[in-house]
């Protein structure tokens, strides 16, 4: 009777382990999910970051060397039919991309945040669904307005004579290349935004499974409250 009982004990004992097991795994699952998603969102900030650094330059040297009203008679650098919109474009949706992942990388650093599981979850998606919108958005806008034949963009026309050489600004090679770099991280941005996303709704996921498991665990079942109740009793 008493190997039998130590049996049942041992049986009870190793499954308990091999639940904790599970759930440690979970645990760890999450843990490398978290570094993945905290990588990509520094990655996806340090990419916004330079698209707001050079599409800001480009429209700092078109600024600083355009011909200011009442003085037309000075010789022009720019056309007149001129559309600024498409580099305004990637400097407000880099903005929001830096804006939100800034937010997204202090928050996940934050004992407060990261304790609050809610609020965890939903400012990790937040902010790759807003870096997101916002990429997609400049680049359509971006590509959009570039398509048109009638205006000229700051893209069109410093490529147009980046082979002119300038001892001073503003140096049409370098706006240009500015330009297409600015696009092109624009571009990279979307994946990376969309990899974020995902990361982190798989993380969402294995959160809720985690706190659901460990609940499930350590509440006890009707049987077993039957059961205490009876032990007492005796």
């Amino acid at each position: 009777m008493a190997t039998q009982v130590k049996e049942k004990a041992s049986a009870s004992q190793f499954e308990i382990g091999t639940q904790d097991h599970h759930l440690q795994n979970k645990v760890r699952a999450i843990k490398m999910l978290d570094g993945v998603r905290t990588g990509l969102t520094i990655l996806a900030l340090i990419m916004g970051v330079s698209v707001l650094g050079v599409s800001a330059d480009t429209l700092q040297v078109y600024n600083a060397t355009s011909v200011p009203p009442g003085y037309e008679q000075l010789l022009p650098l720019w056309p007149q039919n001129f559309n600024l919109r498409p580099t305004v474009a990637l400097v407000v949706g880099a903005a929001f991309v830096v804006v939100a992942n800034a937010v997204s990388v202090l928050c996940s650093r934050i004992a407060i945040v990261r304790n609050r599981s809610m609020v965890h979850t939903s400012q990790s998606l937040a902010a790759p669904f807003v870096g997101l919108v916002a990429a997609l958005i400049a680049m359509i806008f971006f590509y959009a307005v570039n398509a048109s034949d009638i205006e000229d963009t700051l893209l069109s026309w410093t490529c147009r004579w980046k082979t002119l050489s300038m001892v001073q600004n503003p140096h049409f090679g370098t706006l240009c290349k500015e330009s297409w770099a600015g696009l092109y991280l624009t571009i990279l941005l979307i994946p990376v935004e969309v990899a974020v996303l995902a990361v982190a709704a798989y993380q969402a996921k294995l959160d809720k499974y985690a706190s659901a498991y460990t609940y499930a665990r350590d509440t006890p079942s009707p049987s077993t409250r039957v059961g205490s109740v009876r032990e007492e009793g005796a």
